[in-house]
């Protein structure tokens, strides 16, 4: 009865946590759009009049189970109570399964740049364009059970658990090599919630310009500001970062995984359609033609930059552990995660394939670089609107997936070096209206609360931050996605030298190494493009 209960509360608070979420959206739209969003938006509200009451419900239900401040820390152990459950670590029962884990990963992995890859097939033609796709899914996958198996250290399914990226590169590899594990995972991890931000106020200026180019024609003047979309979405980010750690997020893991489904199988639908309809756009095997569609030197970096897209759109592994420690311990932590990136993966290659396939077949080799916010698709219009909405609500959930492991990292490390310190380790019981008691941590409070603020702002100064990103991915991919599990794996299950397996796990880090050098180098060259043109505090949403 403990996890149907459990179960139960988790469907509540989705539901719930949506129609806070949708409310929060349609109110900050409707101030910025007017009265006519509104009336494309309203159907997806859940109990229009029920915006406060699901508010206090979500917050109360959060306070239900954080009201032991031991169980809530990464860093300390569950209160010693033999009533308590607690795993083998003395720390609060662990209740994931492989469903909630594929729902993070999924959440993770499938973001709004599945829409691009129609772009990057263009930039390197039918066989090349499908054969990379599904070589870096089984690259993944594969990295992705190597890393999984040292979630528990010497042995993977008894030995000591390790909760972070970079205690398991401590525990099998040491040294320095630890400290690279922290700056490529925290470095990537605040680089993703930074080009969040931006992607996310990109889709909502969409729908204000999909709005005016259905009224005044999609040649008009539809120049909209970022940057109160960003400020919105950072708001919400601020209420949804006091989520304690990783542990409760599942339900928010969840929701974000059905919007990115919906807003992918709407920009595939959409794309079969204008197949069906007779519209095709000129592909080729090769993709663009030098001299037709691009120039020489063009074809060269974008190709570097497609490889480099496809390779780090699969990419998980700076989450992957932190996933690994929300699974409960039976069946084994390795086996449910395996299972998890199986169906992860292979969900995330399948919706790949469709809408790089057919957004190709759509557009051809003039591919835009995503065909729902730069309009590969003008109508219909309310379509293109619930589309980008759902990709919004979708990086309002990945945002946190990737924040909670800085986070609980900082948080972590504040509490080992200041243990007496009551600013950082107390917390306070506050009777609010209509919510009960609530546990309040002001030092979680003011630091996640900086956190959020500071990527908005950044964001706001740096509105072309997805180049960088990419730069950030190129860097990141290979260490924390091929070579640390590669190397891992040979220590824990001590590989020969030279033997075959040892030569092929070598040569694929070798490869991965090429293939993340020449999309950094794409990047720079997109990069340079775009400071060249970079004025601060100005729209580039045209």
């Amino acid at each position: 009865s403990y996890y149907v209960n459990t179960n139960l509360l988790t469907i509540t608070r989705l539901l719930h946590l949506i129609s806070l979420l949708t409310h929060v959206l349609i109110y900050l739209l409707f101030f910025f759009l007017k009265k006519r969003l509104l009336i494309y938006l309203l159907p997806l509200s859940f109990f229009p009049l029920c915006f406060f009451l699901s508010l206090c419900h979500t917050m109360k239900s959060f306070n239900t189970e954080h009201e032991h401040p031991a169980a809530e820390s990464g860093d300390v152990f569950a209160e010693s109570n033999p009533t308590k459950n607690v795993d083998d670590d003395g720390r609060e029962k662990r209740t994931g399964t492989w469903l909630t884990a594929s729902a993070h990963i999924i959440t993770a992995v499938i973001g709004s740049g599945v829409l691009s890859l129609s772009w990057a097939i263009a930039q390197l033609g039918w066989i090349a364009g499908l054969l990379i796709l599904v070589i870096f899914s089984f690259i993944t996958y594969f990295t992705s059970t190597m890393l999984a198996d040292c979630y528990r250290a010497p042995d993977p399914v008894t030995g000591k658990r390790n909760y972070t990226y970079m205690d398991v590169v401590r525990s099998y590899l040491g040294g320095r090599k630890v400290q690279l594990c922290g700056v490529a995972q925290y470095g990537n991890l605040i680089g993703i919630t930074v080009g969040y931000t931006i992607t996310a106020s990109i889709s909502l200026v969409a729908i204000g310009k999909a709005n005016c180019f259905h009224d005044k024609g999609h040649h008009a003047d539809c120049t909209l500001s970022s940057y109160p979309y960003m400020a919105a979405f950072g708001i919400i980010q601020i209420i949804l970062s006091q989520i304690p750690n990783f542990h409760k997020l599942s339900f928010l893991s969840i929701m974000a995984a059905v919007m990115s489904f919906t807003y992918a199988t709407i920009g595939i639908g959409l794309a079969m359609a204008t197949v069906a309809g007779g519209k095709v756009g000129k592909t080729n095997i090769s993709g663009t033609v030098v001299e037709v569609d691009v120039t020489a030197t063009q074809k060269i970096w974008r190709s570097f930059q497609a490889v480099g897209d496809i390779a780090f759109a699969y990419a998980y592994a700076t989450v992957l552990i932190e996933i690994q420690d929300t699974l409960k311990s039976s069946p084994a932590e390795n086996k449910s995660m395996k299972r998890a990136s199986l169906l992860g993966v292979s969900t995330t290659t399948f919706f790949y394939i469709l809408c790089g396939c057919f957004g190709y077949a759509a557009f051809g080799n003039k591919a835009p670089g995503d065909f729902l916010t730069d309009f590969g698709f003008y109508e219909p219009f309310w379509l293109i609107d619930f589309a980008n909405a759902c990709i919004a609500f979708h990086l309002i959930g990945a945002y946190q997936v990737f924040a909670q492991p800085i986070f609980q990292f900082v948080e972590k490390r504040c509490n080992r070096n200041w243990p007496d310190n009551k600013f950082i380790t107390s917390e306070y019981s506050v009777n609010v209206p209509f919510l009960g008691k609530f546990n309040i941590s002001i030092f979680r409070l003011v630091w996640r609360t900086a956190y959020v603020v500071i990527t908005t702002v950044v964001a706001m100064i740096f509105p072309f931050f997805n180049a960088i990103l990419g730069l950030i991915g190129a860097a990141s991919f290979w260490p924390l996605t091929v070579y640390f599990p590669v190397e891992m794996n040979i220590a824990q299950t001590k590989v020969k030298k030279y033997s075959p397996r040892w030569i092929g796990l070598k040569v694929l880090c070798w490869v991965c190494l090429i293939v993340s050098l020449l999309a950094a180098a794409g990047s720079i060259a997109g990069l340079i493009s775009s400071v060249k043109t970079y004025k601060p505090f100005r729209t580039i949403h045209e």
